[in-house]
């Protein structure tokens, strides 16, 4: 009989392997899904909370565009705007003012008599966008209008944009896009009998260039604006100046921004008899 103690003892152990690990992908999903989720019950809340005019006025924040144009503002009034000269929408230039932010010139001197009331500011606004129709070319051409009020009067500022030039390359020559311009501008002014003001300016170069701003090229650029208007109708004897502002007041916070490159056609608040 064989002796058992020889044997060999087998001892059987279960092994049990851990799962392998799946990565954190599905906490990445997750984070985008309760992102999603708070981002659409937060247009929710927006949705109920604000009025049509507060919408747009958020719509146009992230969408802005000229004043003076039929997409932009922030109101239902003409321009998008309460009025073209809305407070929400009027530029502050330094030398701007309106009736509730006076200059602390005008506040000083008191307030005079405006030739200018706040109805026909509003109709000559309503004129400008009669007179674009509903075409596509005038939509172009008043995407480079803006209008503002200054202690002067009235400011329908034509500004040159991106790759839509309104002279030739440092030149005076007006182009086909300015000649319409001004047409539309001529229509508008007709309406009312205030003297007229013509200034040209430029933007600021990348290098300075304080020996040669732009003063005799402005200047010829306004007398070209000028004639541009007197061939389309305005009375010779309205104006009352043509100058050249070179690059010495910018109109946007970027003084090399190239819609300082621009037109100005002022309508003249007449002085207190």
């Amino acid at each position: 009989m064989a002796d058992d103690s020889a044997r060999p003892i087998i001892i059987r152990r279960k092994v049990v392997k851990a799962a392998g690990h799946h990565g954190g992908a599905w906490k990445v999903a997750y984070a985008d899904f309760v992102t999603a989720m708070m981002a659409f019950f937060l247009l929710m809340w927006l949705l109920n909370a604000t009025t049509e005019d507060q919408r747009k006025g958020l719509a146009d924040y992230f969408s802005p565009s000229i004043p003076v144009h039929r997409t932009s503002g922030g109101g239902d009034g003409p321009f998008g705007g309460d009025t073209a000269m809305s407070e929400n929408a009027l530029t502050q230039n330094g030398r701007g003012a309106t009736d509730k932010r006076p200059s602390a010139e005008r506040a000083a001197a008191g307030a005079q008599e405006d030739a200018l009331p706040e109805a026909t500011l509003k109709g000559l606004a309503e004129a400008l966008d009669r007179a674009g129709g509903e075409s596509e070319v005038a939509d172009d051409l008043l995407q480079h209008v803006r209008l503002r009020r200054t202690d002067e009067g009235l400011v329908i500022e034509l500004a040159e944009l991106p790759g839509a030039p309104l002279f030739g390359s440092g030149t005076a020559q007006p182009t086909r896009r300015l000649a319409g311009l001004m047409a539309l501008v001529a229509g508008v002014v007709s309406e009312v009998s205030n003297r007229i003001a013509v200034d040209s300016h430029l933007e600021q170069r990348a290098l300075a260039r304080p020996a040669s701003p732009g003063w005799q090229l402005t200047s010829t650029r306004a007398l070209a604006a000028r004639i541009q208007l007197a061939e389309a109708g305005v009375a010779p004897q309205r104006f009352a100046r043509v100058a050249g502002r070179a690059d010495r007041a910018p109109s946007w916070p970027d003084p090399r921004d190239l819609r300082n490159r621009r037109l100005e056609v002022i309508l003249l608040v007449e002085p207190p008899n």
